[in-house]
């Protein structure tokens, strides 16, 4: 079977920066703080009316990927969309990108692993691609998650984290066999679903009970994080995933030239370049200047990476992600 290589990548995140300084006007907190925590210095929330929305993001995103990888965009034949926040409760934000696009009767499917979701996208996608079955899918990460938190003190555990922007990438087969996807894995574990979750709204909870109860303290409807739980589980499953990728072929950590994590938090990634003997060289984060992007963090990553000459023809690349579901997995790719 032909290997699917990422033929293009783009990225698009909002123009509004918001630093720790500001988030500091609404919330009890500082920049020192945040920074300690997290690693983050500011991110990009979408300014209301400005248009911005995770399709409109994700379209803005592909555009550029589509460029990057010659085609047209008529020639896209398939698309994957990952994101926990989408447009609307339903339909997904694919068949929006669709439309937006102008493309005709193209499928589209919507991915929900949060985190995890571009990586389990880029699995779904090598699939099609290996079989035949499509030649130029469109994978596109995004997320609004600045229109969904609580910005006040009680919410500042979370709300610091998490910032707005999407990427996209074009999958194409591989010209040759020594370019491409060589392997992906997914994992699951379902009984921590609730230490990353957001309960409420749901179909058991919908507008009209909400409407009826009123209750300013209820917080199911933002989004809950165990950090210190959910930190620990992340360095362990981090490693774990990707050496059993790097063991399916046959390679070591060393081999590695460039790691691109979730970008979850900073001092997950340092922890993890710790534990695997990593260079500074070898490993990319961009969460200081755009928060966790969830579906959104690893495209975006790429796509700077490569705009910053990181990767040249040949080399190894490793992505990997962890979060809510739990959910994770990891992608070697030679570049």
């Amino acid at each position: 079977m032909q290997q699917t290589k990422i033929a293009g990548t783009g990225h698009y995140v909002p123009d509004n920066v918001v630093t720790n300084n500001d988030l500091s006007q609404l919330m009890d907190t500082n920049d020192e703080w945040i920074q300690e925590r997290t690693g983050i210095v500011e991110r990009r929330w979408i300014q209301p009316g400005s248009g911005d929305s995770p399709s409109t993001m994700g379209t803005k995103a592909a555009l550029k990927a589509i460029e990057k990888a010659g085609i047209d965009k008529t020639e896209i034949d398939f698309i994957i969309f990952a994101t926990l926040s989408p447009d609307y409760y339903f339909p997904g934000p694919g068949v929006m990108v669709q439309e937006q696009l102008g493309l005709d009767t193209v499928p589209a499917l919507d991915i929900r692993n949060q985190c995890s979701g571009f990586i389990y996208g880029l699995s779904v996608a090598d699939q099609f691609i290996k079989t035949g079955t499509y030649n130029n899918i469109l994978l596109i990460g995004s997320e609004n998650h600045s229109g969904g938190l609580d910005k006040t003190t009680r919410g500042r555990g979370v709300s610091v984290i998490f910032g707005d922007g999407a990427g996209a990438v074009i999958l194409q087969p591989a010209q040759s066999g020594t370019e491409g996807i060589l392997t992906t894995h997914l994992h699951s574990e379902g009984k921590h679903a609730k230490e990353l979750a957001l309960i409420g709204p749901n179909t058991e909870h919908w507008v009209d009970k909400i409407l009826e109860e009123k209750n300013p303290e209820d917080t199911s409807y933002y989004p809950y994080m165990n950090g210190n739980f959910v930190f620990k589980h992340a360095v362990t499953r981090f490693q774990e995933v990707i050496n059993e990728a790097l063991k399916a072929v046959g390679l070591n950590s060393s081999d590695i030239d460039l790691l691109i994590p979730h970008q979850a938090n900073l001092r997950i990634s340092q922890y993890i370049q710790k534990k695997m003997e990593l260079s500074s060289s070898q490993i990319f984060n961009n969460i200081q200047k755009y928060g966790n992007t969830t579906a959104a963090s690893i495209p975006i990553a790429l796509s700077e990476a490569v705009e910053e000459g990181k990767l040249k023809q040949g080399d190894l690349l490793c992505l990997a992600a962890f979060g809510s579901g739990f959910t994770w997995g990891s992608a070697l790719i030679r570049w």
